[in-house]
């Protein structure tokens, strides 16, 4: 505990990092802002389902559990691992957020209405706040724990875990018919091009990341 505390003290008394840190949180805060709004509009213009491959040959299974509780507890492990290791904080927070940017652009591009058998989902699921029912390509669910297993790809223990993440979300909104199969397959090399991006665009960030102690 000393040592963690340690390092938030030597980290939040330097200008740069502070510096740093409120770049990433107004980036963040743009990026939510513009999610917002990109899954109100596919909404608006949502045209009809498409058939599919894998959902055509699927039963529907229940996934609310997974897909709710699930992306809840990655993102409080997440933030544990951020907290624990602050120097982390600013290239993470800005990769979440160009990520979360970038697949704005592509919501507002698809507006593919929802498969009509498809798993229920509880109304009082928090992760149901930032869904809006026409936000399809691409997977975000797919998408994060990926990013995240790119991210601390150094570490096995952890890109294992992401991976495996990653892996589980992808089948169970296939399962759940809550997403279309290019949705999820296309989310795999999606992220992997943002993760190279947000290297180049934040290399401070991730200089930071990077560093010993």
């Amino acid at each position: 505990m000393r040592k963690i505390l340690a390092r938030h003290k030597a980290l939040w008394s330097k200008s740069f990092f502070q510096d740093e840190l409120m770049e990433s949180i107004l980036f963040l805060g743009m990026s939510l802002f513009i999610n917002y709004h990109a899954g109100k509009f596919a909404l608006s213009h949502m045209s009809n389902y498409v058939t599919d491959i894998i959902l055509d040959n699927v039963p529907v299974y229940n996934v609310d559990l997974i897909f709710g509780f699930g992306a809840i507890v990655m993102w409080i492990f997440v933030g544990i691992l951020l907290v624990l290791d602050p120097k982390k904080l600013p290239f993470v927070i800005k990769a979440v957020a160009l990520l979360t940017a970038i697949r704005s652009l592509f919501i507002m591009m698809t507006h593919l209405g929802p498969y009509p058998e498809r798993s229920f989902l509880s109304t009082n699921n928090i992760v149901q706040k930032f869904t809006f029912g026409a936000d399809y390509f691409f997977s975000g669910h797919t998408a994060f724990p990926y990013l995240f297993a790119l991210i601390f790809w150094e570490k096995p223990w952890l890109r294992i875990l992401f991976v495996c993440s990653s892996i589980v979300f992808a089948a169970s909104v296939l399962l759940g018919h809550l997403h279309y199969s290019i949705d999820v397959f296309a989310a795999f090399f999606i992220t992997y091009s943002i993760y190279h991006i947000a290297q180049k665009i934040f290399s401070r960030d991730f200089q930071l990341f990077n560093s010993k102690e």
